[in-house]
């Protein structure tokens, strides 16, 4: 019996089920699970979030002045109309570039972890063997997705408030950095509902993260590129655009941008409950 205990006990489900019940919920057992890697992603966000910041002394004028002679559609495209301005400076490659990409990939990764990366595993036959259902293993692991996007998201406000003194960056009310770093919550949390939705139909975790990843960078070309090749009704598609289009580190909280991405996660999570509900997993 020793022996057999200790073989049960994978990588991915330590302590998970000792006694053949769920001592806690999917919930607070996949925030758990991942503690790790959802600390080593919101410090490595926030931390080069605050590194981009703490440039702005320095190049942001200068940048500014060299941004200047470039085409207005171009500027336009990758938020450069006002590098001079601290807003301006960290809508562009700061919170219009890096951090999103970080958010993003880190969506990505838990989004295909959630449900593709544990059917690969053979994890989630033990799991699905006690009293769980699968929608309420898909919300809840999904819950605990939006809670890892929270985070990172927290992390990142934090160290902007902490570098904003000595980067400069008092014209920025905090209100502001607040309604960005929502924003950048649930932009992260839409991909991982993404790659969730993804993985509820495939089940096979390389192919979820490459098909968000793509999907991503599609979304960003739609957003900068689409309006300089006259296509810039593309951006109403680009989940960039929802993210940052209106200016929330100059204009505050953008409502309207913030539903459209919160309720797109919903339908994706709610659609990939369904499939992961009908699919036959073997279980």
């Amino acid at each position: 019996m020793p022996e057999a205990t200790e073989a049960a006990r994978t990588p991915e489900a330590p302590e998970a089920l000792p006694h053949g019940r769920l001592p806690r919920t999917v919930w607070s057992q996949a925030l758990r699970d991942n503690r790790r890697a959802l600390a080593g992603w919101t410090a490595g966000t926030a931390l080069a979030g605050a590194m981009y910041a703490s440039f702005y002394p320095q190049i942001g004028g200068s940048m500014g002045d060299l941004t200047r002679s470039f085409p207005e559609g171009l500027r336009q495209a990758f938020h450069m109309e006002d590098l001079s301005s601290a807003a301006g400076y960290l809508g562009s490659t700061p919170f219009g570039l890096v951090v999103p990409l970080l958010a993003l990939f880190h969506g990505a990764a838990a989004g295909a972890r959630a449900v593709a990366g544990d059917e690969e595993s053979g994890y989630l036959d033990l799991l699905l063997a006690h009293p769980v259902g699968r929608v309420r293993l898909v919300l809840q692991r999904y819950a605990a997705l939006a809670t890892g996007s929270a985070a990172v998201a927290g992390g990142v406000l934090l160290m902007m408030l902490a570098v904003r003194g000595p980067a400069d960056l008092g014209g920025i009310p905090v209100t502001a950095f607040a309604a960005q770093c929502l924003n950048l919550a649930l932009f992260g949390a839409f991909f991982g509902a993404l790659a969730l939705c993804i993985g509820c139909f495939v089940g096979r975790r390389g192919t979820v993260f490459g098909a968000t990843a793509a999907v991503g960078v599609l979304s960003y070309a739609a957003n900068a590129l689409g309006p300089l090749v006259g296509l810039g009704w593309t951006r109403r598609f680009s989940a960039f655009h929802y993210y940052i289009g209106g200016d929330p580190l100059r204009n505050g909280f953008q409502w309207a941008h913030a539903g459209v991405l919160a309720a797109a996660s919903a339908v994706l999570v709610l659609l990939g409950a369904w499939a992961f509900r009908r699919r036959d997993i073997g279980v």
